[in-house]
């Protein structure tokens, strides 16, 4: 049976330079380490070389998170969304290279429009996953779908979206279950028992139940000891990244404490 990866997320470092991340990425307490794929973050063919290089020298392993400002998956504009896909593709070739071991994206959200096509962004959303999906397995890398924090007018936030999700896309589009973005909705317990076959990712960081926050795991609302022993109860054996703003190190001591 493989072990739970614990590691942490380079979204605490994204206002420093790449450069400044990589020389922090041998000193950090883990072997797993999420790339942020957007800002001074975004991967390009020399970076994913430097990373490819970093996995061989100190024996790591990566995930990536997929480019999200500026990106909508389901996106009324046909030449726009095609642009955004492209940007995607990139990234799944750019993390294929370094061996990412998941590639974590976003799915779509609502606009101005939603009012006159109720169904229409559903269905790029759709139609971009599929997409993104036929590209990863020829690149040889998993993906997964997020959820997203309420109340934004994002597409999926709910288990009800996901169980939506699952009757029109693959299973093989895993879940990376973001435990703070679940807290918002008072769902953590529920999408863990509703997919503990499909969750294959998460992100870890903590809030006040209201706002999406990012704080250290262990200052907000949500009960980490009583999610942790859920998480240990359905066998999950992926991975889980901290992702945490401040005090982002100190929060990988603590999950990993509670985690072992």
């Amino acid at each position: 049976m493989r072990k739970l990866k614990i590691g942490i997320s380079s979204l605490y470092l994204i206002n420093r330079p790449f450069s400044y991340f990589i020389k922090r990425i041998p000193e950090l307490e883990t072997n797993f380490i999420e790339i942020i794929d957007d800002g001074l973050h975004a991967i390009n063919k020399r970076r994913a070389q430097t990373l490819k290089r970093l996995a061989r020298d100190y024996g790591l392993e990566f995930s990536v998170h997929a480019p999200f400002a500026d990106i909508n998956l389901a996106s009324l504009n046909n030449s726009i969304r095609r642009v955004m896909i492209k940007r995607l593709e990139k990234s799944l070739q750019y993390s294929s290279e370094f061996e990412a071991k998941v590639w974590v994206f976003h799915p779509g959200t609502r606009t101005g429009l939603t009012y006159f096509y109720p169904e229409k962004e559903w269905k790029n959303n759709i139609e971009s996953a599929k997409h993104l999906l036929k590209l990863a397995k020829k690149l040889n890398v998993k993906i997964a779908i997020e959820n997203l924090p309420p109340p934004y007018p994002l597409l999926m936030k709910s288990v009800k979206d996901f169980v939506r999700f699952y009757k029109e896309a693959p299973d093989e589009i895993g879940i990376a279950l973001d435990i703070a973005h679940a807290n918002l909705n008072g769902q953590i317990e529920l999408f863990l028992e509703r997919f503990p076959d499909r969750i294959i990712h998460m992100h870890a960081s903590d809030n006040d139940g209201k706002n999406d926050l990012h704080w250290e795991i262990g200052k907000g609302t949500i009960n980490w000891r009583k999610v942790c022993r859920k998480i240990r109860e359905i066998g999950f054996n992926g991975s889980i990244v901290v992702e945490s703003v401040q005090n982002a190190e100190e929060s990988l001591k603590r999950l990993k404490k509670w985690l072992s």
